[in-house]
Parts: C-alpha cells; structure tokens; sequence
C-alpha cells in the first residue's frame, strides 16, 4: 500500500506551523511554542505508583533501589506540552498500580535536559525498560498495546519470588 504524498507533505507543512519539525504517530519530536494560556496541564503525569525524577540524584537513588530490591525499572521519558505524552500518562500510571513488582520512572525532559540527551531522547515518549541499570527494552511513542506487551513481559521475566 503506498503513501499518498500531497496528504504526507501537507501534514507535514501543518506539524511544521506548530513548531513540529518532523512527525511520527504517537510521538512528539520537539517543543512547540507555547502561548501563556498553555501553561495549564490537568494530566496527573507521576500519578500512581509513578515516581517523578526531578534531578540525577533521585535518579541514582530509584536505580540502587531498583537494583537492590531487584526490580525492572520502567523509565518515561515525557514532557507535558507532548500530547502523545499526555494521552498515555494515565495508561503508564495504571500499569505502575497493576504491576507493584516493576519501578515506574517519570524524566521530564524539559526539567532534566542535559540527563535526557544523555539517554538520546528523539521523541517523548520514550520508555527505556531496565534492568541494574542497564537497557534491556525500549518502546518510543505512545503505542498503549506495545507498551502493555513490553510491560507484561517484564514482569514475566522477573524471578517468581519478587512477582
């Protein structure tokens, strides 16, 4: 099945007046610009059993935790103007309520700038899928069965005393 390229190029001229520079479906690829009235964000992004990562500090202390208690850690990398992001931020906050066993990370990318392009973040969302610090999964975008599957599968890969 091919691509009709006027409706690709046209989506592409309308992302590009948002400030979009290139799109993917379920991803935002970077900041727009913000009017004032945009400041307000109703979506609970650290909801949950989420836990919100404001610096590398917190940061390393969530990875001894995880590491120490043997948990897979479930990193979203987010930010709250991204409207993928928004949309399944309420997904990833009942995954963390489901599955108690996983650690659920919130990095907002705009707050940790230079910690995020550190990970390579191209588009939010990104779910980095770890394991004592390592990546052993990534899933970008807001792909809500992709993200499901991943997570299930962490969870059956963790040793059966720790579910």
């Amino acid at each position: 099945m091919g691509c009709n390229i006027f409706v690709i190029r046209l989506l592409t001229v309308s992302f590009q007046e948002f400030g979009l520079q290139s799109f993917n479906m379920g991803t935002c690829l970077s900041k727009r610009q913000h009017d004032e009235e945009d400041g307000e964000h109703p979506v609970e992004f650290a909801g949950g059993n989420v836990s919100l990562v404001t610096t590398k500090d917190i940061w390393d202390q969530k990875m001894s935790e995880a590491s120490r208690e043997g948990k897979i850690v479930i990193a979203n990398f987010s930010a709250t103007w991204c409207g993928p992001c928004r949309m399944i931020a309420p997904f990833f906050s009942e995954l963390s309520e489901k599955y108690p066993s996983l650690m659920f990370l919130l990095v907002d990318v705009d707050e940790l700038v230079e910690f995020s392009t550190s990970w390579d973040i191209k588009a939010t969302p990104t779910f980095f899928f770890l394991k004592d610090g390592q990546q052993v999964d990534k899933l970008v975008g807001a792909n809500k069965p992709e993200l499901q599957k991943k997570v299930a599968a962490a969870v059956d890969s963790v040793v059966p005393s720790q579910k």
